[in-house]
């Protein structure tokens, strides 16, 4: 039992009309006088003319009713229903009861699919074209006719039946004459002979169709063979192009394998050349650094330098109040100056040259020998620039050495 077979078998019970409201929960205990009344009104339903008895008080009449409704099923509608189930009265006779319910609930569908047709056909009837069987009515009309006639001539016929009657038992009783017999027997011989010879001209006529069969049998075969041999020695013979055409083969085969290795090296040395420019590119990023680093550091010696500058004019100034060669001492100034200038001006003046390109070329190595001559420019100006700071340092050495001492503190100032 399942909760389908339930809703299912109730909604059919209601679309077939019964009278009682079925619910699910009817099945959930036996309940045999629902059972019985619903196999009643089904069996009533299918065949209205029926009589099974509707006692069903006692158990031998339970048991009769079962069977009998069982036995007319079977008969009747070719239904084999379970009779232990439909005893029981619980949910395992809803899927006996559903058995038949389901017949009846589809012959109602279908009843009602042919009532639409019917409807349609009636409806159609008057808007339909009498000109396309014109034949059919001129063919049935043509019959009819020619059944009266037939009609009317066995009629006369059999209305001589009497004096033919006669005139058959007459030649029947009279007795047969020898030469007539004889003659109708040779008729009927000559007739025999004839279809025998006709038959015996036909078999002729098969052999000879036969014998030019197998004729043309052989010609095709003949042919046959003739053309497998031609095809076979076409087969054997070499064309006189497939030398050419096998050295053109191996010739593609190398090209090809010289294409493959020509691939892989470019495809290497487009590697090799991508590493090479992003290392370059790398290298010139350093560089970058490196001079932006060395301005920085240029930069904050010019400013240390002007502030040593700042100190040896006080002490030029102390030591012009004393009176000793200030003239001299400035003339070094002035040369000390335009050194720290000169050698600010060449190191900054000092420019990194490269490109963005790869590869081992004319103008990397141009650039690669200018870059060494500003290397060696670079290298003259600062031994220069060593050798003008040597000759200033004994005049800063005199500097610093007449530069005042400064005077010792003491508590006893206030």
């Amino acid at each position: 039992m399942s909760f389908r077979d339930l809703r299912n078998f109730t909604e059919m019970m209601r679309a077939l009309g019964y009278p009682r409201l079925i619910s699910m929960e009817n099945f959930h205990t036996p309940n045999f006088m629902l059972v019985s009344e619903v196999l009643l009104w089904l069996v009533k339903r299918y065949e209205p003319q029926t009589d099974i008895p509707p006692d069903v008080e006692t158990e031998q009449d339970r048991v009769f009713f079962i069977k009998a409704v069982a036995q007319f099923m079977a008969t009747k509608a070719h239904i084999k229903l379970n009779t232990k189930k439909l005893y029981q009265a619980d949910g395992y006779a809803v899927k006996e009861l559903l058995k038949v319910t389901s017949v009846l609930y589809g012959a109602m569908n279908t009843k009602g699919v042919e009532r639409a047709d019917v409807s349609e056909e009636d409806s159609s009837k008057f808007k339909f074209d009498l000109g396309s069987k014109i034949a059919d009515l001129k063919a049935a009309r043509q019959l009819a006719s020619e059944i009266t006639s037939k009609g009317a001539s066995l009629y006369d016929l059999l209305g001589k039946e009497v004096e033919l009657r006669e005139a058959r038992t007459e030649s029947i009783a009279r007795p047969l004459e020898i030469n007539e017999a004889e003659k109708v027997m040779k008729i009927a011989i000559d007739c025999v002979l004839e279809q025998v010879q006709k038959t015996k001209d036909m078999l002729n006529n098969v052999a000879l169709d036969e014998a030019n069969l197998e004729a043309k049998i052989e010609k095709r075969k003949l042919e046959l063979e003739r053309s497998q041999k031609r095809l076979q020695t076409l087969q054997s013979v070499r064309p006189a192009f497939m030398d050419e055409y096998e050295k053109i083969e191996e010739q593609l085969q190398k090209q090809y394998s010289s294409y493959l290795e020509k691939f892989r090296n470019l495809t290497y040395m487009e590697q090799l050349l991508d590493d090479h420019r992003r290392i370059e590119q790398e290298m010139f990023e350093e560089a970058a650094n490196m001079l932006h680093l060395t301005q920085n550091r240029l930069k904050e010696e010019e400013q240390r330098l002007l502030k040593s500058g700042k100190n040896d004019d006080s002490d030029i100034e102390i030591q012009e109040d004393e009176g000793s060669d200030s003239e001299v001492e400035d003339g070094q100034i002035m040369k000390q100056r335009t050194a720290t200038e000169m050698l600010l001006q060449g190191r900054a003046g000092a420019r990194i040259v490269g490109t963005m390109q790869g590869g081992d070329t004319e103008e990397d190595e141009d650039s690669g020998d200018s870059e060494i001559d500003l290397d060696e420019d670079e290298d003259e100006e600062e031994e220069d620039m060593e050798d003008d700071s040597m000759e200033i340092s004994p005049s800063k050495s005199s500097h610093r050495a007449r530069k005042p001492e400064p005077l010792e503190e003491s508590d006893n100032d206030f």
